[in-house]
């Protein structure tokens, strides 16, 4: 049987060849610097970073599986301990109770995978936020120093680990005429890549309904400032809408429940 070493880099070289030729990265055919590889790959993407990262989805994961055959998995004690932390924000196993913290429990692998490695880039908004559970004493933080402590290990058992807990959609105040209007809105513009009412973690596009309304807010106004990268496709549409569209969207979300 080939080491796994050797099988990551032939798949490595198989699936990513010609975009790391086209980028001008160097390959590497040792393990080791394969892993790094794979890591500057998925960073360095360009402008379009965002959208570039969508369309690769797919083959980035396929990759980390065979770079994980034959590695041991890092061990369960310490996965709980790593997600122990998560819930002091993100709630007991990553239900959010916080209006403007998401619930990450039932989110995609890639997408957990991907949101952490840009906290990492520090290329996402990072306000600083108060521990809302457990030891409520220590000194605020944000998600960006925090993605910063996580190696790629952590990175990976993390997403995978909340991946197999099951969404929980909150319990909201919402508009109902509000709702409505968002809804025509949603089934026009943004059921195509968020189906099921944007509750479809197949979809590798992050949990919209049934969020907690107070992140989708903050989520959009990163959106709109640049602050946020979206996919091109996505900000056209975000950009065709109007204040009142977007808070619509907003209590449409929140109404799924």
């Amino acid at each position: 049987m080939a080491h796994s070493g050797t099988v990551f880099c032939n798949v490595l070289s198989r699936e990513f060849g010609p975009i790391l030729e086209s980028r001008k990265l160097p390959m590497d055919s040792r393990y080791v610097a394969g892993r790094q590889q794979v890591r500057s790959m998925y960073n360095y993407l360009g402008p379009n970073r965002a959208s570039r990262r969508l369309q690769m989805k797919r083959k980035f994961i396929f990759v980390l599986s065979a770079l994980t055959l034959g590695i041991p998995a890092l061990a369960s004690a310490d996965v709980d301990a790593l997600m122990q932390d998560c819930n002091s924000c993100h709630g007991d196993n990553g239900v959010s109770q916080s209006s403007d913290i998401p619930t990450i429990a039932g989110l995609a692998e890639f997408v957990h995978v991907d949101a952490l490695f840009i906290y990492q880039d520090e290329a996402r908004p990072c306000k600083e936020s108060e521990y809302r559970q457990g030891d409520t004493s220590r000194a605020a933080t944000t998600m960006c120093a925090l993605a910063a402590d996580l190696s790629e290990d952590d990175i990976e058992a993390l997403a995978m680990a909340y991946a197999e807990l099951p969404y929980v959609k909150a319990t909201q105040e919402f508009d109902a005429d509000k709702a409505a209007a968002g809804k025509a809105i949603h089934d026009k513009d943004c059921d195509r890549c968020h189906t099921e009412e944007g509750t479809n973690p197949d979809d590798e596009a992050g949990m919209l309904g049934g969020q907690q309304m107070g992140y989708l807010r903050d989520t959009f106004a990163a959106y709109a400032d640049g602050s946020r990268e979206q996919p091109g496709k996505m900000q056209q549409k975000l950009d065709a809408l109007s204040a009142d569209d977007i808070e619509a969207l907003v209590h449409y979300y929140g109404s799924v429940q």
